[in-house]
C-alpha cells in the first residue's frame, strides 16, 4: 500500500517581490502549491480496495430475497416503483396488495392516482431492479439497492485516495463502509435513503476530480513557461484576477448527481448546498494560493457564477426530467391541477410545471407537518450514539420452525450501526475539526464541512418525526475522517521504523475489533434465526426497544 496520510499541501503562497513574478507564475512552481505531489503506488496495492469492494458485494448480495416478505417502508417503495413501471407515475393499490406480492402473483394497481410525497427517482431505481429480475421475487426489489450499496463503497474507497493518496486510508474508509450494519441493511431493503447517499456520494468524488482539474487548468491557463519574453508588468496583470477555466465538466457530472440526490428525497438539499459552497470555496482558495490579487472577486465571478449555472442549473433540469412519467401521464396525482385552477399558482408558468409546482407545495406542507409519535423515532443526537435503531422485521419461531432448534428463537433486522464505528468516529470528528481549524488541512474539512451540512439541519425540526436511517447519506463522509485519523495513526514516511509500527498494530487491533463485532451483530442485520437467549445478549440498548 502507499504510505498513509501524508502532510497536506504548502501553505498558500504571498505575492513575490519585484522581479520574481515570472519565475513564480512557472507551471512548476504553481504545481508544487496547487497540486498533491506525486505518490507512486505499486500495482499489487491496489488489489486492496477492489477486495473492500468485492466483500462489500457478497455481504449485500447473499441471500438477498431474505426475508420473504414486505418489511417496513417497503411496503410503500415496492407497490410504487411497481406501479411506475407500468404506468410511469404511482397508483392506489387494492386491500391485500402486499401479501400477493410476496406471493409473487402481484396485482393490477388501480385507476386513482396515489399521493406520494418523494420524488421519484429512488424508485425508479428499485423499478429497474424489478425490470431485470421480475416483481415475483424480493430479489427484484432489492437489487437495485444492493448495487447501489456496492457502488457507493467503491466511491468512498476512491474518496479516500482522491483526499489523502494514500491507498491505505481509502481502503479503510471502504473496508469500515462495506461492514457497517446501517449501510448493510439500507443495502439489502427496498428503501430510499441508500439511493440517496450513493448520489450524494457521486457528486463529492465528481468535485473531488474537479478540485484537481480545474487547477491543473489554473496551472495551464496563469503560467508562464522558464524563459518567456513576458514583461513582467504583464506577468503582474496577469495575476490581477487570473483567467477563466472553461467549461468545468466534472462539475456538470456533479450537478447531474445532484439533480438525482434531491430526485430521491428533498433532504438532499441540505448536502447539496454544502456541497456547492464547499466547490467554490476550493476555487476561491486555488487562486489565493496561485498569487492572483483580486482572487474573491475573481472567484465569485469567473468560478463562483459558472460553478452555480454547473451544478444548480444542470440539477434543476435533471430534477425535473425525472419527473417525466408524470407529465406524459393525464393521470397522475395533481396533474391537471393547473386546468382545474386557472390563475391559480405561479401564473407565469406552462400548466404542467404550474401543476408540478402546486403538488410540490402540498407535499412541503406534509412533510412540514409530519410530527407523529413512532415507536423507533430517533432524534438527531441519538444517531451517532445508536441510541435508538430502527427494527425492520422480527419472527419469533418455536422449536422446529425456521431452523430454530431451542424452545424460542428469533428472528430480526435492526439497522444498528458497528458501535466501534460510530462511537470512534465521534471523536474522529473532533480530531478533523481541530485539523481543519488551526491547520488548515483541507482534506479533513472537506468530508466533515459535508457531514455537518447534512446532518446539522435536522436540529432545526425536533418536532419532526425522524429515524436512525436519516444519517446514512453522511455516514460516509464519516467513514472518511475516521479512516482519515486512523491514518495519521499509521504514521508517515519519515518517522521511524518503530513509529509505524507501533501504528500498524493500534489499526490493525481497531480493524479487527470492527470485524469481531461485524461478525457479532451479523445475525441482527440478515434476520438470522438464532436462540432467543442470543438476541437478547445483543440487544444491550433492550430498555430502549
Amino acid at each position: 500500500m502507499s504510505s498513509p496520510v501524508r502532510a497536506p499541501s504548502p501553505a498558500p503562497w504571498a505575492p513575490a517581490p519585484v522581479g520574481t513574478v515570472r519565475r513564480a507564475l512557472e507551471p512548476a512552481a504553481l504545481r508544487a502549491r496547487l497540486l498533491p505531489a506525486p505518490v507512486a503506488v505499486p500495482r499489487a496495492a491496489w488489489l486492496a480496495p477492489v477486495l473492500v469492494v468485492l466483500l462489500g458485494a457478497v455481504l449485500r448480495f447473499w441471500d438477498l430475497g431474505h426475508p420473504d416478505a414486505i418489511v417496513f417502508d417497503e411496503t410503500y417503495y415496492v407497490k410504487d416503483s411497481w406501479s411506475l413501471l407500468l404506468h410511469g407515475y404511482e397508483r392506489q393499490w387494492p386491500e391485500g396488495a402486499d401479501d400477493a406480492f410476496v406471493a409473487g402473483t402481484p396485482p393490477e394497481p388501480l385507476e386513482g392516482p396515489s399521493y406520494v410525497v418523494h420524488p421519484p427517482v429512488g424508485k425508479w431505481a428499485i423499478a429497474a431492479g424489478m425490470a431485470l429480475f421480475g416483481v415475483e421475487d424480493p430479489v427484484g426489489w432489492r437489487f437495485s439497492a444492493a448495487v447501489a450499496g456496492t457502488l457507493s463503497i467503491a466511491l468512498v474507497c476512491a474518496a479516500g485516495w482522491l483526499l489523502f493518496r494514500s491507498v491505505a486510508v481509502a481502503t479503510l474508509a471502504g473496508l469500515f463502509l462495506a461492514v457497517d450494519g446501517l449501510h448493510l441493511v439500507q443495502s439489502r431493503l427496498a428503501l430510499l435513503d441508500v439511493f440517496l447517499m450513493l448520489f450524494v456520494l457521486l457528486a463529492f468524488v465528481a468535485l473531488l476530480l474537479d478540485r484537481e482539474h480545474g487547477r491543473r487548468r489554473l496551472v495551464a491557463r496563469l503560467g508562464v513557461a522558464p524563459g518567456s519574453p513576458l514583461p513582467e508588468e504583464q506577468a503582474r496583470r496577469r495575476l490581477s484576477g487570473g483567467p477563466w477555466l472553461g467549461v468545468r465538466w466534472w462539475r456538470i457530472a456533479a450537478g447531474l448527481a445532484c439533480g438525482l440526490a434531491v430526485g430521491t428525497k428533498w433532504n438532499g438539499l441540505f448536502l447539496v448546498a454544502g456541497l456547492g459552497v464547499l466547490s467554490v470555496l476550493w476555487d476561491l482558495n486555488a487562486r489565493r494560493v496561485a498569487g492572483v490579487r483580486h482572487w474573491l472577486r475573481a472567484g465569485v465571478l469567473k468560478d463562483g457564477l459558472p460553478a452555480f449555472l454547473a451544478v444548480v442549473g444542470t440539477g434543476a433540469v435533471v430534477y425535473t426530467a425525472s419527473w417525466a412519467g408524470w407529465f406524459a401521464s393525464s393521470g397522475g396525482y395533481s396533474r391537471t391541477w393547473a386546468q382545474e385552477h386557472p390563475g391559480e399558482g405561479i401564473a407565469w408558468l406552462p400548466a404542467p410545471l404550474r401543476s408540478l409546482w402546486a403538488y410540490h407545495a402540498s407535499a412541503f406542507e406534509f412533510h412540514q407537518g409530519l410530527g407523529s409519535p413512532h415507536s423507533y423515532e430517533a432524534l438527531p443526537w441519538l444517531w451517532l450514539t445508536l441510541g435508538r435503531p430502527t427494527s425492520y422485521y422480527y419472527e419469533s419461531p418455536g422449536r422446529g420452525t425456521a431452523g430454530c432448534t431451542v424452545e424460542h428463537c428469533s428472528q430480526a433486522i435492526l439497522n444498528i450501526g458497528n458501535p466501534l464505528l460510530w462511537w470512534t468516529g465521534i471523536a474522529a470528528l473532533v480530531v478533523a475539526a481541530w485539523l481543519w481549524a488551526v491547520r488548515r488541512d483541507w482534506r479533513f474539512g472537506a468530508p466533515l464541512g459535508i457531514f455537518a451540512a447534512g446532518y446539522l439541519p435536522w436540529f432545526l425540526f425536533p418536532e419532526r418525526t425522524m429515524y436512525f436511517f436519516y444519517a446514512l447519506p453522511v455516514e460516509p463522509f464519516l467513514v472518511l475522517v475516521l479512516a482519515g485519523v486512523l491514518g495519521l495513526v499509521l504514521g508517515r514516511p519519515g518517522d521511524s521504523v518503530a513509529r509505524r509500527r507501533a501504528g500498524v498494530v493500534v489499526v490493525g487491533v481497531f480493524v479487527a475489533t470492527v470485524l469481531a463485532l461485524s461478525a457479532h451483530f451479523a445475525p441482527l442485520w440478515y434476520g438470522q434465526t438464532i436462540p432467543y437467549a442470543q438476541w437478547r445478549e445483543r440487544m444491550w440498548f433492550d430498555a430502549w426497544i
